[in-house]
């Protein structure tokens, strides 16, 4: 691996980035953060990449690859299959705002390959690996145009609390800052095309439910809970009676 071209200010610019993106990103270790290196296609094979452009402060693009262990844990959740990109995009934000206050764009899924050699053929761009002890276990790389002429950026750096172990996070532990979307269902019924077309202000569709009956709560589309709908102030709420075991509400 070589090292990049840009200054001094700028590398530790870099690392700032890449502790803030660590400090968010949802991995199986605890990861420390590697020297600054020119990008390369090779620095991590195994994996999924999501890239991301960004604009503002400055213009550029981030890209993180994890390894497979977080992106098979994300895919055999107990909660569902869960969004890889999303899961992340905590991480990209993290990494782009340290060069100061920037929009980041909804970002893309690749091969970590496609997406690091994307990033390489940009000039001066620099990679980061994360490491678990000698062996990379994720890659941060950055492309700016252009680079800033000095340090000073924009972001915070957020640090991962010292409590927490230095051994391998299993299960959910991994998962816990990836944000789903959690919704509540009264009940369900069927229509053909017509009664839908013949709906009106003032229609009354019924339900399959009885009225009192408990309301689903669904996590990513899956049924995880039931209980009685509640008013909070002026909205709308659950409150749990009861919670259903993984696969029971298939």
């Amino acid at each position: 691996m070589t090292a990049p071209t840009i200054t001094d200010p700028q590398l530790a610019l870099v690392r700032t980035a890449a502790q803030a993106a660590l400090a968010v990103l949802p991995t199986s270790r605890e990861l420390t953060v590697g020297a600054p290196v020119s990008a390369s296609a090779d620095m991590l094979a195994s994996g999924q990449a999501i890239t991301a452009k960004f604009s503002g402060a400055a213009t550029g693009e981030v890209v993180v690859v994890v390894g497979q262990d977080l992106a098979d844990a994300l895919k055999e959740s107990p909660l569902g299959e869960l969004d890889l990109t999303a899961a992340v995009r905590p991480a990209l934000e993290a990494a782009a705002r340290a060069f100061g206050p920037v929009v980041l764009d909804p970002g893309q899924l690749m091969e970590p390959g496609v997406a690091l050699s994307a990033v390489a053929a940009k000039p001066d761009s620099v990679a980061v690996p994360l490491l678990d002890g000698g062996d990379i276990r994720a890659v941060l790389a950055l492309s700016l145009s252009p680079w800033p002429a000095d340090a000073s950026g924009g972001g915070g750096v957020a640090r991962r609390g010292t409590a927490e172990p230095a051994a391998m996070r299993g299960g959910l532990d991994m998962l816990h800052d990836v944000e789903m979307e959690v919704s509540a269902e009264l009940g369900r019924t069927r229509m053909s095309v017509r009664e839908l077309l013949s709906l009106t202000p003032g229609a009354i569709v019924e339900l399959d439910r009885a009225a009192g009956s408990p309301a689903d709560l669904l996590v990513n589309g899956r049924l995880i809970a039931r209980g009685e709908v509640v008013v909070i102030d002026e909205n709308f709420g659950i409150r749990i009676t009861e919670i259903i075991a993984p696969g029971a509400g298939e």
